[in-house]
């Protein structure tokens, strides 16, 4: 055989996998509602047309979607949104690229219309962050960062309604953070990696950023790229909005009787040397969230009929001992939103944050009124934390998991009037570190005397 001839059969091989192979990453599932659901995937830039086949399951009755964006771009990360659907049909789908079906099929099932007919469904949902992918090129030197992705096989295998992503699902580096390209190529690279695809397609996802899936480290509002950011997020997380008037990535979706309210800590983020207070009094200018959104959030819980209510936020609320980032380092915001949680009857808030690299649960009492928990969850991937300095004692933790990679499992079971709130801490292999609880009685607005 000649050397010509194999190099031709080897080239003529890797031309035919490519073709054969138009899909980057994904599917990955985003929101499934009663009626419509959405679907996510990247392709390669051989494919100038892209269809969603999908039919209900048993079913040989295909409804064909068109992909009606740009295609034939560096990095194409498409969404598509399927409308029309029935409540509780489970639903197969196939990725057809240049009019011929992929690999690429998965299944879902609409959510079920329970309310005024039966009581709210019994769920879980799988939440947690900082995810960290090596790339010794463009790494620190020294221990690799990255730890243990195997995590994502276990949590593929829980069965679960949806992931909620609390920050940092991927971290941009010194190469990446100062070009638009780099941004684009980063969460292309990260969402790509191989162990995490069965997890995509499992559930739906949504998710928040923090700095690292934003930007640089503990950036925000003075970030020069940031529309380019927003860009970048939201193409990734095709979540059921993002923010208003073409601003932040805030956003509210619902599961059974439970609200997720998906808070930006990061586009209006005053600078965190900016000062605390000022003559001794606390400086209305330094903001974690915005006038804007603060607004939104204040009367999206007033809108809520939830049993639970939980504000996903990248940084820690309400750790009074933390040194680090946290929404009281914004004193004027922060007791804003305390007061109004105070003077207005809302039962059932609770807060769901990541960033610290490690996990645990803080209390805060309110004499006269029910405690606020936050429920902190880290790290997926990336390194570790140790409880030290002045945390090591934590009087406001009432649980605690460090030096570990973890996630977390929330289920929400029970009768109506006694619905329980219960969060496992699940180490790689899926095995429980730790566990906690709270009923829905516990967290109600007192009654007035």
């Amino acid at each position: 055989m000649s050397r010509f001839f194999l190099i031709s059969v080897l080239l003529f091989a890797r031309i035919t996998l490519f073709a054969q192979v138009p899909v980057v990453s994904g599917p990955m599932l985003g929101p499934v509602e009663l009626r419509d659901a959405k679907v996510w995937f990247e392709v390669n830039n051989s494919v100038s047309k892209a269809t969603l086949r999908i039919n209900k399951k048993g079913e040989t009755v295909y409804k064909l979607v068109p992909y009606k964006g740009s295609l034939g771009n560096e990095f194409n990360p498409i969404t598509f949104t399927v409308g029309g659907l029935e409540p509780n049909t489970t639903y197969e789908y196939t990725l057809l690229a240049n009019d011929k079906p992929t690999k690429s099929v998965g299944q879902f099932t609409t959510k079920k219309l329970w309310q005024w007919r039966e009581p709210a469904p019994d769920f879980s949902f799988l939440t947690g962050s900082c995810s960290y992918f090596n790339e010794p090129a463009y790494d620190r030197p020294g221990v690799p960062y990255g730890k243990d992705s195997t995590i994502f096989t276990s949590m593929a295998k829980e069965n679960a309604a949806m992931m909620v992503w609390l920050g940092d699902a991927w971290y941009t580096r010194e190469v990446d953070y100062l070009s638009e390209w780099g941004l684009w190529y980063r969460a292309s690279r990260d969402r790509a990696t191989p162990i995490l695809q069965p997890f995509l397609k499992s559930m739906t996802h949504v998710g928040i950023w923090d700095d690292h899936d934003y930007g640089p480290n503990n950036s925000g509002a003075a970030y020069h790229l940031k529309n380019a950011s927003r860009n970048v997020f939201t193409s990734y997380f095709p979540n059921p909005s993002a923010g208003q008037n073409g601003e932040g990535i805030y956003t509210k979706t619902s599961w059974s009787d439970v609200d997720f309210f998906l808070i930006d800590d990061r586009w209006w983020r005053s600078a965190d040397d900016v000062l605390d207070s000022i003559n001794g009094k606390p400086n209305p200018e330094k903001v974690m969230i915005g006038r804007e959104q603060l607004q939104w959030l204040k009367n999206a819980l007033l809108e809520s009929f939830a049993t639970f209510k939980i504000i996903a936020v990248g940084s820690q609320v309400l750790n009074p001992v933390s040194p680090y980032d946290k929404w009281g380092r914004f004193p004027v915001e922060y007791q804003e939103l305390m007061q109004f949680l105070q003077i207005n009857p809302i039962s059932g808030v609770m807060f769901l944050t990541g960033d610290r690299h490690h996990s645990e649960i803080i209390k805060v009492d309110r004499p006269g009124y029910y405690p606020l928990y936050d429920i902190t969850v880290s790290p997926l991937t990336s390194g570790t934390h140790k409880f030290d300095r002045m945390e090591k004692d934590n009087p406001y933790r009432i649980l605690g998991v460090d030096e570990l990679q973890n996630y977390g499992r929330i289920s929400i079971t029970g009768p109506r009037g006694s619905r329980k709130l219960t969060v496992d801490f699940l180490g790689v292999k899926g095995e429980l570190i730790k566990s906690w609880s709270v009923g829905e009685k516990e967290l109600r607005v007192p009654k007035k005397l």
